[in-house]
């Protein structure tokens, strides 16, 4: 058995960026994509000067410091369309948010601020250059990287691309993920249970989780607890996918075959972590496809994707490391850890009350690894160090939020 931190060191400095080939799709459809290299900027945005406010566009040298002035109106500029003459002494311009700037103005004064009569308007003092104006440029400098290679692509990457002109983004190929159950006491959702029988949630959370993350799933379904068919479902997913999750038979069990079949056909890097939930999982090489033996328990299966797997899967997708989401918490309640494994206890945190005092956490009911609401509720997990303690009201603690994206 070896440790928690050391399961994960060893997982994500085995696996590689699996990028290849890299493919151009239609912006459109990369929402969640990695980007496979940095995008610069071909142009600035905006690519003009422009106005911030619907008001009148002037020049500063015709209005004074001290007393209103009024100026004559000689065109109506609304944003999509310019005007090239330039404005001379005594002029204005009606001009719409986003219009380009005629050339000779320097300062756009808000609507709300004039007094207009006819094709007359009436500057108020205390107007300066550069008012109201978005300068060429301002938001992007032409050449400048706007997102580095590695980005999975948000809403708001895919407007800033749009915003460059960009109807095409180069991407990092779709990770492919096999993914199956085994166990004869599971069944699919909708099939009425017999006493021993429950229904297969984990492949569902899972695949849902997967889902999610991006990547394209391989569900090679439920496998019973048959030697022939569980190599056969091992060997598809070995051979079509870049990586291959189980869910059961990595414990100690007679039927526990899947360690059995990963030693013979493939490699074994480890097999028992000291966490809990999550002791007995299996991590190794099947064929091509790096192997992750989860637990049948529910919620020893999908804290052990969240916490080992998913960042693996990140990195072989190509996309950037992403920053440490740990910070502390005063705890709320009661706990008694004995043992001497990493515990990840499912929590909800808080915001402080009032908002200058510190967050704080609560445990989101019983613990147990088959108790799937303790996952379901939670927006953290409370992180134990390897050692025995007792958590009770005030208690600092390191919280981890769960992410699933």
């Amino acid at each position: 058995m070896i440790p928690f931190a050391e399961a994960k060191r060893r997982v994500l400095d085995s696996v590689t960026c699996v990028t290849e080939p890299e493919e151009t799709i239609p912006l459109h459809a990369a929402l969640g994509r990695i980007l496979a290299r940095p995008v610069v900027a071909v142009a600035p945005v905006p690519n003009h000067d422009n106005a911030a406010m619907d008001g009148y566009a002037v020049r500063t040298a015709d209005l004074s410091s001290a007393t209103p002035i009024t100026l004559r109106i000689v065109a109506d500029l609304p944003a999509g369309s310019h005007r090239s003459a330039p404005l001379r002494p005594g002029e204005a311009v009606r001009i719409m948010t986003g219009a380009p700037i005629p050339p000779g103005c320097d300062c756009v004064v808000m609507q709300e601020q004039v007094q207009r009569q006819g094709d007359q308007v009436t500057i108020p003092p205390g107007q300066h250059p550069g008012q109201h104006i978005r300068l060429a440029g301002e938001d992007i400098a032409q050449g400048t990287e706007i997102l580095p290679g590695g980005r999975r692509l948000g809403a708001a990457d895919l407007g800033l691309l749009t915003a460059l002109g960009r109807t095409t983004v180069p991407l990092c190929r779709r990770l492919r993920v096999a993914l199956l159950s085994t166990g004869n006491e599971v069944v699919e959702a909708g099939t009425p249970l017999t006493p021993g029988q429950i229904y297969d949630s984990n492949r569902a959370a899972l695949r849902a989780a997967l889902t999610l993350l991006g990547v394209e799933v391989l569900d090679l379904g439920l496998v019973r607890d048959d030697r022939t068919a569980i190599e056969a479902a091992l060997q598809r997913g070995a051979t079509e996918a870049d990586a291959l999750i189980s869910t059961g038979g990595v414990s100690v069990g007679d039927h526990d075959l899947i360690k059995e079949i990963l030693a013979k056909e493939g490699q074994i890097h480890f097999w028992q972590v000291a966490m809990r939930p999550g002791k007995p999982q299996a991590y190794g090489q099947l064929g091509k496809a790096h192997f992750f033996g989860l637990p049948g328990n529910p919620v020893s299966a999908l804290t052990i994707y969240l916490l080992i797997v998913r960042p693996a899967l990140r990195k072989m997708m190509g996309a950037l490391p992403q920053p440490d989401r740990s910070w502390q918490a005063v705890f709320r309640g009661e706990w008694h850890k004995r043992h001497q494994h990493m515990e990840f206890l499912r929590g909800v945190a808080h915001q402080g009350d009032p908002p200058d005092q510190m967050p704080w956490v609560e445990l989101t009911g019983a613990q147990g690894s088959g108790i799937l609401t303790s996952l379901a509720r939670a927006n953290v997990f409370i992180v134990l160090p390897e050692k025995p303690l007792h958590l009770t009201d005030g208690t600092l603690v390191t919280v981890q939020w769960i992410d699933y994206d």
